[in-house]
């Protein structure tokens, strides 16, 4: 199945993981009829990149608020799939509540609205590892399945809203297009995404090189995870939009959600960073700066003081309770149901992603040196 003479709209089109999907729409083969890119405001070099590709769909750029009905109405119109994956990612709590609710709960929403009135028939959602956990206790899961059983208790607001938002995406499927037909939907919870041009790796290297070319040890070396590739992420949205276009395939698929990891080895956040620039001579510490108890408990009394802060000014902690779980917490999924359901197997290697992603740190090191050097002058 093909993705030939569709017309689509890619939501968050400027972001890490958009920007992916978009050049893979862009590369097909058999083109598409229409690609239109939604995000709030596009950089230049980020425009400059789409314009390399010469394919044969046309390409619209749509600049505006997720949060805006008439915008988003007039861009869904003559539509028939939607790949969602504008959200604001938030772990500190830079981010007011209510802007993070807005944008990823009622902006999903308000999307779903535009679908039925403007008939989208295909909607996937990009959702994430957190809607699951890990909970407060900080309960492993090994290799997990969607059939997996977990006590969830998400009490930070970025991951609640990705669960609220995947919830309205789930139920949406099967409603009624104002024009006839149905609005089929799933949902794809991704692992932490690494890769070219991710901001989390960039804001890693630059502890790093601030600590001496040290990676500092902010996970326990035996709290699993498994992080996904950004290419193989962006790959999952291709074959579960081909795979919603055929109809027995789509049976399986309508209405579901499906974990998203690939053949990356199992190893905690920070050995991810470690494993990525080894060979570029960068060391990590051995332990955590602290026992995790007393890492906890110190999270708590910055959060305590924040919340004391309050009346006078707003200050952000380094840390907080739900990031030293979730960085120190075993938390594994198998992509064994997507590939059973759509045909998901990852498309690069993990050979080839580290050395593509590693490629691109080797590429940054010079300037952000550079601009270390300039910020703490």
């Amino acid at each position: 199945m093909s993705l030939a003479g569709v017309t689509c709209l890619v939501t968050g089109a400027g972001g890490f993981l958009g920007q992916r999907i978009v050049h893979l729409l862009l590369e097909e083969e058999e083109a598409l009829a229409e690609i239109r890119l939604l995000d709030k405001v596009f950089s230049s070099e980020t425009l400059m990149n789409f314009a390399r590709y010469k394919g044969k769909a046309e390409v619209k750029i749509l600049e505006g608020d997720i949060r805006d009905a008439a915008f988003l109405h007039r861009a869904c119109q003559g539509i028939s799939l939607i790949i969602h994956t504008a959200s604001i990612i938030d772990i500190l709590g830079h981010v007011e509540k209510q802007l993070l609710w807005e944008v990823n709960v009622t902006g999903t929403q308000l999307l779903l609205e535009a679908c039925v009135h403007s008939n989208v028939q295909y909607f996937i959602y990009t959702s994430s590892i957190e809607v699951t956990g890990p909970n407060c206790r900080g309960d492993p899961i090994c290799n997990g399945d969607e059939e997996t059983a977990y006590e969830s208790s998400l009490t930070f607001p970025y991951a609640e809203t990705k669960r609220q938002a995947e919830k309205h995406v789930l139920k949406a499927d099967g409603q009624a297009l104002k024009a006839g037909g149905i609005l089929q939907t799933c949902a794809l919870r991704s692992m932490y995404i690494f890769g070219e041009g991710s901001q989390f790796l960039q804001n890693h290297l630059d502890q790093s090189l601030l600590n001496k070319n040290i990676h500092l040890r902010t996970s326990r070396k035996e709290a699993l995870v498994n992080p996904v590739y950004v290419g193989n992420i962006a790959w999952a949205h291709m074959q579960i939009a081909k795979a919603l276009k055929d109809p027995e395939k789509a049976k399986q698929i309508r209405g579901q959600f499906y974990y998203i990891s690939d053949d990356t080895p199992p190893m905690s956040y920070a050995d991810l960073d470690y494993e990525l620039t080894k060979e570029l001579g960068f060391g990590i510490e051995p332990q955590l700066p602290m026992p995790l108890v007393m890492l906890y408990y110190f999270a708590l009394l910055l959060e305590s003081l924040s919340f004391l802060f309050r009346p006078f000014f707003r200050y952000i902690p380094s840390t907080n309770r739900h990031l030293v779980n979730l960085m120190n917490t075993q938390f594994t999924f198998s992509y064994k149901k997507a590939q059973r359901d759509f045909g998901y197997v990852p498309h690069y290697t993990w050979e080839e992603a580290k050395q593509r992603t590693g490629q691109w740190i080797a590429s940054l090191i010079p300037q952000r040196r550079e601009y270390l050097k300039n910020k703490t002058a």
